[in-house]
């Protein structure tokens, strides 16, 4: 009974850990659109920069005892330490942590842009975005959320294209379905391995 007690607790911690990090980088949206900070000509590591500038300064974030960084680098264990090693690390875009209990927990995002009438765009979301936190994946090892900026278009058509592109790869159960989070479309899609969140935030006229 200890167990499920302890279990149950930790999960709490652990939904509201990861509710909260999507809080706060949906704040940080909010934030940019009210400054009308983000270009649509911006590469996506320009807005997240951005964004992570906006949670950094949030008053919430240091109330609610999280850290986070950019572009965090994935370090590799077999790799030969040799001159400029370092360098080949995978990076993923942005990693929030916190302490619960003398342990650390993470929370990474990656994010992508995203154009409604360009295909390659929602393709480079399922190859370099989905996929790489799936099984052999660059992420795989990571729990944490997408994030689509759509530089062009709207969400729904989208999530349409990308959809499209699952199904035309036989992953057709791994289309992404919507729900509600704060009042935005939280989408998610389900994986074998895992599940994903996916947070699409719209900057186009």
């Amino acid at each position: 009974m200890a167990g499920t007690l302890t279990t149950s607790i930790f999960l709490n911690f652990q939904n509201k850990f990861k509710k909260r990090c999507k809080t706060l980088f949906l704040e940080a949206y909010q934030t940019s659109i009210s400054n009308n900070s983000i270009s649509l000509n911006f590469n996506e590591n320009d807005i997240t920069a951005i964004l992570h500038n906006y949670i950094d300064t949030n008053p919430k974030r240091k109330e609610w005892e999280i850290s986070s960084n950019l572009e965090n680098y994935i370090f590799e264990n077999d790799t030969i330490p040799i001159k400029g090693f370092a360098a080949k690390f995978s990076r993923i875009d942005m990693r929030y942590s916190t302490f619960w209990k003398g342990e650390e927990y993470k929370y990474f995002v990656e994010a992508k842009n995203l154009k409604a009438n360009d295909s390659g765009s929602k393709r480079r979301y399922i190859t370099t975005g989905i996929d790489n936190f799936l099984t052999g994946g660059k992420y795989s090892d990571c729990d944490g959320f997408l994030v689509g900026y759509i530089l062009n278009g709207n969400i729904q058509d989208c999530i349409i294209g990308i959809n499209k592109l699952l199904e035309k790869d036989n992953r057709k159960t791994e289309a992404l379905v919507s729900n509600t989070f704060l009042d935005f479309d939280l989408f998610s899609s389900n994986h074998t391995v895992k599940n994903l969140n996916h947070l699409f935030l719209l900057y186009s006229n």
